[in-house]
């Protein structure tokens, strides 16, 4: 199953010139999740990615620059004759702040659906399952653990064979879990098959200090997308505002064993390559992702997350030739 992440928006609550405010696509095998939505997010899939009608969004907190691009793609989506339901999840207040938008968004004839999570609850899809969790900003935020279900071992039909076991019927058996007769007697799934198979693991966390929340959905993550607002000269205004600095952010990472740390929401003021360079000190490994850059996720016996720069424009580029 295909899994990835495109980086619509990578900058700080001002947009730049080459980064916009948060939000982050994640693909898996046909769905389509998006944690955030910051002001120019359709264009940002306009250049990329196209128009995707996510089925799911997942905001992390009520601060303007973390959905306010959601009208415009709403309203969009809308003039693309868009039927399918759109569910939209975030913190307590998420109703409220679509209360006061009512005026811009007006009626659609498609369902929108707002859901206001409590820490802890998930939301489950096929295969996987996307929790909210506290994360420590200046309001109530949440971070979001997309997690895997468990895979099952892997199936070994030389010593099935060896068991007396019948090829055909009875080896898909085996594999659902089930006992089949042998040539001295029932022989189980565990006897043929190896332990069952972690699934992968994505933290997005939005704006937050570095803090014990994210560190236990983190650990042993393959992606932790971390706020990364300020460098170490600014420890103490990152503590008064509710925001990390890059090294905190990758000391976390580190700590929790995630394989590859991506730092966003870096304030304009900072040269990218510095910052950068403190978070490395903590987490050799830390990335900080561009806009457009794609971080693509194999299983895990297959390889390690790697970062693919530009990746949604090279999509793109390739999908219009």
């Amino acid at each position: 199953m295909d899994l990835d992440l495109i980086f619509l928006g990578t900058g700080g609550s001002v947009p730049s010139a080459r980064r916009n405010t948060a939000s982050v696509l994640v693909r898996r095998g046909g769905d389509r999740l998006l944690f955030d939505c910051g002001e120019g997010t359709q264009r940002q899939m306009q250049r990329s990615t196209g128009l995707v009608q996510a089925t799911d969004v997942f905001i992390t907190h009520l601060h303007a620059d973390h959905y306010l691009g959601l009208p415009g793609l709403i309203k969009t989506w809308e003039m693309q004759d868009r039927t399918e339901p759109l569910f939209i999840y975030g913190p307590p207040g998420l109703r409220e702040v679509f209360a006061s938008m009512a005026r811009i968004v007006g009626r659609v004839r498609y369902e929108v659906e707002l859901d206001e999570l409590e820490p802890g609850a998930r939301v489950n899809f096929d295969g996987y399952s996307v929790e909210a969790f506290e994360v420590e900003h200046r309001i109530a935020a949440f971070g979001y653990l997309l997690a895997e279900q468990e895979r099952p071992g892997r199936f070994d039909p030389e010593l099935a064979r060896s068991l007396g076991v019948a090829e055909g019927p009875d080896f898909g058996r085996l594999q659902r879990g089930e006992e089949v007769g042998g040539s001295d007697g029932p022989v189980r799934p565990d006897q043929v098959m190896s332990e069952a198979r972690a699934g992968r693991r994505i933290v997005i966390t939005g704006d937050t200090r570095a803090c014990t929340g994210t560190r236990v959905a983190a650990e042993g993550a393959e992606v932790l997308v971390h706020d990364a607002s300020f460098a170490d000269s600014e420890v103490e205004r990152a503590a008064e505002t509710g925001h990390s600095t890059a090294r905190q952010a990758a000391a976390l990472a580190a700590e929790a064993g995630v394989k590859l740390p991506a730092l966003v929401h870096i304030s304009a003021r900072h040269f990218v390559p510095e910052i950068l360079a403190e978070a490395r000190e903590e987490h050799p490994g830390a990335i900080a992702p561009r806009d457009f850059d794609r971080i693509e996720i194999p299983l895990p016996e297959k390889g390690e997350p790697r970062l693919i720069k530009e990746g949604a424009l090279a999509e793109a580029a390739k999908e219009s030739e």
